[in-house]
């Protein structure tokens, strides 16, 4: 069979890139301390990062484009609010506000523990806070029903009186009083019922609401920020107290950087470390120590120089990119383990400017396919709907071309610097020359610290590696040996089998908690609403976008028809409609509202006596009905996914024009794109790899393993990430973008390398790309690892499960490129020489 090969592209960029290496190496200065200028200067970008900060949750982590946001609008512009009138349950937005869950393990409807709620309650309304050099309380920002606060309804019905609760027979989930009904289902958690009546025996949790005006967001912020710090402090024998406000989270989130500033330090510590440590040899002369700590020092310029560009250039800067450097550290790694592996292969006699031509005329193609996929892969990821996503794909993506072009500039004027002290046979520290061999009656000590530059007198080049050796001789011979490439496929099965059942058990969407660090007062108040207050979810908007003839019987019936639907859904609990509520009014009082003329004149009466009700209306300018809204009550009997597109059917297959709205449906409508987004994303990502694999890599079967490599590791970190209870949504999507350039990485250099070898066998070109960039490859691997090893110690969600994925992404990659793609390369042997 004929040997096919493309290597139209790859073989003058090898030649390219040999002549950049003899010009670096013959001027290695320029190329050290232009970079180090020219990063500097983009550096200046950091004094921007304050005002570039965007770190708004619904803007960064919901769908810029998301139908909610449409339904809101249409909202707001269509039912105005009223400042004297205010109604939670009309609320365009979530409001502002502050909240608190009084719990009791027993019953909290006891005099004393309502007692302990009350006073709690009146500190609250009393608090004074400072403004201007004027003092205010809550009456001073509070939102108002009549020209007075809003109350809440457990305290009006016992009339702010403890005693009043032995007298009160409270009924769940609806209290109707001689005046007005109470929906006490907002207020009372974890009811234990009489004798399965609606009589309320006991609760164990009280929740109270303060809303406020937002006609003063610096006002009303500060007295939000005086709550946390009161209910913070407040102790109670008979109740614990879990609390949150509108801005809680917001808060809680812009902390979660500043948990992790201190883990750069630790990680770059560990990088420095490690590099130095792997790359050190016994030989004073050939150890490579400055190499490994100017590589490190190259990722943090090409952080450096990416980050300010685009802080220049005015791009948002989002939390979710401060886990950028942790990745760009392993990328710059694993780019310089793969140089200084083909710099150690080349003749010692050679000049340095030769030593470093042959060195990018090895790696430097290989490392430009990374590169490409990775930054490839990333820019893709820009396309996606949510900003965070955009905002860390755009600022990885530039990292990781800075990277590259520091690697190939300032690493290798660093190398060039450091071959010329070996060229001289000087001491890797005091740049002394030293003996090559122990002189005559000098001491093992003098010999262990003092000597230095021995390399193969056979074949010109420097001492084989430990570690390179036993991939050679041992390793190599091992995986190409038959019983071996057979378990090898049992393996694969197994990895596969077991990574296609997480991928059917993933689920979908990011839990808002997530967002706040794990010692945060809101994980506790979360976890008491969701004990406590978990029965009944939304109170969902149903708007009628179209002028209507409700007076119309035919009409009505389709209306009711729609109600009916609605309320045949398992997860909806009830219906609160202004016009069936007019008819029940215009039956009691026997009135005609069967004429448009009568329903019009009878309507403004009806209104009068019931005030809330005019803000479902929107009236025209001759009082006629424009459009109209009413409320269904959810449950929380169905995932939240389900239950805002169940809503959304229903209300396209009425015969009305309808619109449904919550405001939640701004942060629920992730679940309707993350999960096509990120499989668009990466299937374009994978055609892209593929391409830029098939015009560098010469074999068009090899650049096919590549692919295959791509799809396989993305199908075992999904699978395993939902396993290891990490959900897909914008957080873990970012990784997952990350991961098809990370999982192309190593097994794009054994394939490359496979390749270059001029070995005939191909269980032989196995055992040399092996050789070559075995121990390079497990290098980057644990460097990459050790690298984000910290976050796994942070208290950010967002961190944790970048490390979870990176992890997943570097143990999957090494185990295909040092594993998988190596015996699967060497079956193709079988079908003809292709190599």
């Amino acid at each position: 069979m004929a040997i096919l090969r493309t290597d139209c592209v790859e073989r003058p960029l090898r030649i390219c890139f040999e002549m950049m290496g003899l010009f670096i190496g013959s001027h290695p200065w320029w190329f050290l301390i232009a970079p180090l200028i020219f990063s500097t200067c983009l550096g200046s970008g950091f004094y921007l990062l304050q005002d570039r900060m965007s770190n708004d949750i619904e803007e960064q982590f919901t769908p810029f484009d998301g139908q909610a946001k449409l339904e809101r609008k249409y909202i707001q512009e269509t039912f105005t609010g009223n400042d004297s009138t205010f109604s939670r349950l009309r609320l365009s937005t979530d409001g502002n506000y502050a909240i608190l869950i009084a719990t009791n393990d027993r019953n909290i409807l006891t005099v004393e523990s309502l007692q302990d709620v009350l006073d709690l309650d009146f500190q609250v309304r009393s608090m004074v806070v400072q403004f201007d050099n004027q003092s205010f309380e809550y009456v001073d920002v509070c939102a108002e029903v009549m020209g007075s606060c809003t109350s809440n309804d457990i305290l009006d019905i016992i009339k702010t009186n403890a005693s009043n609760i032995d007298t009160v027979n409270l009924t769940f989930p609806w209290y109707n009083s001689n005046s007005r009904s109470f929906p006490l289902y907002l207020s009372l958690g974890n009811v234990k019922l009489l004798n399965e009546s609606t009589v309320v025996e006991s609760a164990k949790a009280i929740q109270l609401y303060y809303y406020l005006r937002e006609d003063n967001k610096t006002k009303t912020d500060l007295w939000l920020e005086s709550f946390i710090k009161l209910v913070s402090n407040i102790s109670s024998a008979d109740i614990q107290v879990s609390y949150s406000t509108s801005m809680s989270m917001q808060w809680e989130f812009e902390k979660s950087p500043g948990s992790v500033i201190h883990l750069f330090s630790i990680t770059y510590a560990i990088a420095i470390t490690f590099s130095i440590i792997s790359c050190w040899r016994l030989d004073n002369v050939r150890t490579k120590v400055w190499v490994a700590a100017c590589g490190v020092f190259s990722t943090g310029l090409a952080v450096l120089s990416g980050f300010g560009l685009l802080l220049l250039l005015d791009q948002p800067f989002v939390m979710t990119v401060a886990s950028c450097p942790f990745m760009i550290l392993g990328i710059g790694l694993d780019d310089m383990f793969i140089m200084i592996s083909c710099w150690q292969r080349t003749s010692v006699l050679d000049s340095v400017p030769e030593r470093l031509a042959y060195t990018y005329k090895d790696a430097t193609v290989s490392i430009t396919i990374t590169t490409l996929t990775d930054a490839l892969a990333l820019f893709l990821g820009c396309s996606s709907p949510f900003g965070s996503v955009r905002s860390f794909c755009l600022y990885a993506g530039i990292s990781i071309c800075f990277c590259y072009l520091y690697s190939i500039t300032f690493l290798g004027a660093c190398m060039a610097l450091n071959g010329q002290r070996e060229a001289e046979n000087k001491h890797w520290f005091t740049c002394a020359n030293i003996p090559e061999d122990l002189p005559s009656r000098s001491s093992k000590a003098f010999g262990m610290c003092c000597v230095g530059g021995s390399y193969d007198r056979i074949t010109e080049k420097e001492e084989t590696a430990v570690m390179s050796h036993m991939f050679e001789q041992f390793y190599g011979p091992f995986l190409t040996h038959k019983s071996t490439k057979v378990c090898v496929f049992f393996l694969y099965a197994g990895y596969l089998s077991v990574s296609i059942y997480g991928c059917f058990n993933l689920n979908e969407g990011l839990d808002i908690r997530n967002l706040a660090l794990d010692d945060s007062y809101l994980i506790k108040y979360y976890n008491d609403q969701g004990q406590h207050f978990a029965e009944y979810s939304c109170n969902v908007m149903v708007a009628v976008k179209q002028p209507f003839a409700y007076w119309d019987a035919d009409e009505q019936k389709h209306l009711c028809s729609c109600i009916s639907h609605f309320e045949s859904l398992n997860f909806v609990n009830g219906t609160l409609a202004w016009f069936l509520s007019f008819v029940q009014y215009a039956n009691a009082s026997n009135l005609n509202i069967s004429s448009q003329e009568s329903f019009l004149t009878h309507l403004p009466d009806f209104l009068e006596l019931n005030a809330m009700l005019k803000h479902d209306i929107n009236f025209t300018a001759d009082t006629k009905i424009r459009a109209s809204r009413f409320f269904v009550q959810t449950l929380n009997n169905a995932s939240m996914k389900d239950m805002m597109i169940g809503l959304r059917k229903t209300a396209e297959e009425c015969q009305v024009d309808l619109l449904v709205y919550h405001p939640a449906f701004i942060y629920f409508d992730q679940y309707t794109v993350i999960m096509d987004n990120t499989i668009q994303t990466i299937m374009e990502a994978v055609m892209v790899m593929l391409v830029v694999s098939l015009i560098l890599i010469p074999s068009p079967l090899c650049s096919l393993w590549v692919a295959f490599a791509i799809c396989s590791v993305i199908v075992g970190v999904t699978g395993f990430m939902a396993l290891w209870g990490v959900n897909l949504d914008s957080i873990s999507m970012i990784n997952l973008v990350m991961c098809i350039g990370f999982s192309v990485d190593f097994s794009a250099h054994i394939s490359y390398s496979f390749i270059s070898s001029p070995k005939s066998d191909v269980n032989e070109k196995a055992i040399d790309a092996m050789a070559c960039l075995g121990y390079p490859i497990l290098q980057g691997a644990l460097s990459t690892i050790l690298g984000v090893l910290v976050l796994s110690m942070s208290g950010s969600y967002i961190f944790r499960t970048f490390f979870k994925i990176v992890f997943l992404v570097i143990t999957f990659g090494l185990l295909h490129g040092l594993v998988f793609i190596p015996v699967f390369l060497t079956l193709l042997g079988a079908f003809g020489k292709w190599f």
